[in-house]
């Protein structure tokens, strides 16, 4: 994996989960709005919320909080659902707080450890530095088609079952 000694550089949105810093892909969010109402679905799995409409769109949203094992989840002023568009399929994600767009070269990204944590390390692109805070890259896409989250075969607008092509 030789780049020719250039360095890449990518924007990353950065928010917190309880104590934790994480970024995604800035490509990968569509915009930011505040937690509103989520419709309940039966049967889905606890950190899948609900859906909500977006402009005409049924979502799922999926509270990443409890996805990531969190204990003390509260809603507030400053939880927000980050709209990701993946793949031309959109899904909204619930975090405590977004922090700011940064931007991160090639080098400064570390790869994940190699031990069990909250978030399965095969999501985790990487880990950065950022002033007093370890900086945890989240692989979005790679989490959001992955089979345990199932999103996009279960929920539909319809109510019918979604078939994705791989």
């Amino acid at each position: 994996m030789n780049n020719n000694n250039q360095s890449q550089t990518k924007e990353y949105l950065t928010f917190w989960l309880g104590k934790e810093y994480y970024a995604i892909d800035i490509l990968t969010v569509q915009e930011i709005r505040t937690y509103d109402q989520v419709t309940t679905v039966v049967n889905m799995p606890s950190f899948i919320k609900g859906v909500m409409n977006l402009r005409g769109v049924v979502i799922p949203i999926v509270d990443m909080r409890i996805k990531f094992n969190l204990t003390h989840i509260t809603y507030n002023e400053t939880t927000v659902v980050i709209i990701l568009n993946i793949d031309d399929r959109i899904v909204g994600i619930v975090v405590d707080t977004v922090a700011d767009v940064i931007l991160l070269q090639e080098q400064q990204i570390q790869p994940p450890p190699n031990f069990a944590s909250a978030l399965d390390t095969k999501f985790i692109k990487g880990l950065a530095a950022q002033d007093q805070d370890m900086l945890v890259l989240i692989n979005i896409k790679k989490l959001m088609n992955s089979k345990e989250m199932a999103l996009f075969e279960q929920i539909s607008a319809d109510g019918t079952t979604q078939q994705t092509e791989v």
